[in-house]
């Protein structure tokens, strides 16, 4: 199972969460972030349908799967 850790932090002159090192939009406090990225952290988590995906890797190339509905990541915030 995929574990993702969604991080609080500054940025553009306000508060962003970051995943990796993509950055969400600026906001203005520090729990106005932290309130946002706990809401993506829960969709992560609810469960969707079987469907098949396309995706591009980082060397350009396409990869087509199946992913399964129940399959979610671990998720979390660390503040």
């Amino acid at each position: 199972m995929a574990r993702i850790h969604y991080r609080i932090v500054a940025h553009d002159g306000g508060w962003a969460y970051k995943l990796n090192d993509v950055f969400s939009e600026p906001f203005s406090s520090r729990s106005a972030a932290l309130a946002a990225a706990r809401r993506v952290a829960a969709e992560q988590r609810v469960p969707g349908d079987t469907t098949q995906i396309e995706y591009e890797d980082e060397y350009g190339k396409w990869h087509t799967e199946l992913s399964e509905g129940d399959d979610r990541p671990d998720v979390d915030v660390v503040a």
